[in-house]
């Protein structure tokens, strides 16, 4: 098998196609459809005539919080939190953005008028993340307090502050379940005239719930892949949904992920035997998919693990030579950006060539 490395996962992006907002309507983006021996250029709205009676969409209903928060400290200095997870009770754990990180005990005064204390690292004294107990007069709870005071946690690589546009477009119209600090973006092509159109079309569905974590976001610093690694992330598969992924497979249909996170949580369920957990799968070429014949993504930033993960499912050079079509044609990339739909590798018809994807102008360069 071939030996990759981190390089093997960079390219160049011309930064003009970052998408900093998204399109005006949800099936409105573009779908790049990968399943054939070329890629075809389609629009999103076009997904159900890609699918079968009988396919079974598995979407991941987590929802964004509002999670980045902002305050000083006694002496005045500013900082920003980023919720990573809420615990029992009013404790959190969160990333600190601050000049000085304040000593154990500290209490930091929040925008909105609450308190948080500094009681620990975590997950032990060397953790890279921070503990805190958030209080109010009003007795609120983490959620509601990020729902008042906080803010919708873009990636780094939108340039705005949040608006009301974010709060509804960076996040699916199915969000259930509170916890996520980045949205499951290949689910935001969904609109419910699309999910009816699908039902429909005898096309099942299914939800599991992965609370996507900021570590989705780190790039990988390491040459050798395999020393990488992996944030932790929360992840459940109902007993629905695993009788919905049998039964789908009985009857000959085709389990479609809706986004890396959905492949991540239903791999993370096959190689454990645990339906529910926190989960470090870190999924490169070799991965043997025990679920997932097809799957839905957006296009995802060089040298991560997100690349790695849709390489290892359709196969580095097919999944490089659609990047660069991706290029060519001006599509829109990452979190607000266009869609891509892959089959399995191993289900993959054959092309007469596989054009090569632009080189990187300058290694490691992130966009």
């Amino acid at each position: 098998m071939r030996n990759f490395t981190l390089s093997h996962f960079d390219f160049h992006l011309p930064p003009d196609l970052v998408a900093q907002h998204p399109a005006s309507e949800r099936t409105s983006s573009r779908l790049l459809d990968g399943t054939g021996p070329e890629p075809v250029d389609r629009i999103f709205k076009t997904l159900p005539s890609l699918l079968r009676e009988g396919d079974l969409l598995v979407f991941n209903d987590t929802r964004v919080v509002k999670a980045r928060l902002f305050g000083e400290k006694p002496t005045g200095g500013k900082l920003e939190l980023l919720v990573e997870r809420v615990l029992t009770g009013h404790e959190v754990v969160a990333h600190m953005k601050v000049s000085k990180k304040p000593p154990i005990g500290t209490v930091l005064q929040m925008t909105g008028g609450f308190h948080a204390t500094l009681i620990g690292r975590w997950p032990d004294a060397n953790g890279a993340l921070f503990h805190f107990v958030f209080e109010s007069d009003a007795g609120e709870d983490p959620y509601a307090l990020m729902g008042r005071c906080g803010h919708v946690p873009l990636p780094p690589y939108i340039t705005h502050t949040d608006s009301s546009e974010d709060e509804s477009r960076y996040q699916t119209v199915f969000a259930r379940v509170p916890g996520a600090v980045a949205a499951p973006t290949a689910a935001l092509h969904f609109d419910e005239a699309l999910l009816a159109e699908l039902d429909a079309c005898g096309v099942q569905r299914a939800s599991v719930t992965l609370h996507v974590g900021a570590g989705t976001f780190q790039p990988v610093k390491v040459e050798d892949i395999a020393e990488h690694e992996m944030h932790a992330e929360r992840y459940e598969v109902p007993l629905s949904t695993q009788q919905a992924i049998a039964d789908c497979k009985a009857r000959g249909g085709r389990v479609v992920a809706v986004g890396t996170t959905t492949v991540r949580n239903l791999e993370s369920w096959a190689k454990s035997g645990e339906a529910t957990g926190d989960t470090r799968i870190f999924i490169t070429p070799g991965f043997a998919f025990a679920h997932v014949d097809l799957l839905i993504t957006n296009f995802h930033l060089p040298k991560s693990t997100l690349m790695m993960l849709v390489s290892a499912f359709a196969g580095y050079e097919r999944v490089m030579g659609l990047y660069a079509h991706a290029i060519r044609e001006r599509y829109r990339f990452f979190s607000y950006g266009d869609a891509m739909l892959l089959a399995r590798e191993a289900t993959l018809p054959q092309s007469s060539t596989t054009p090569a994807v632009a080189p990187a102008r300058t290694p490691g360069t992130q966009p």
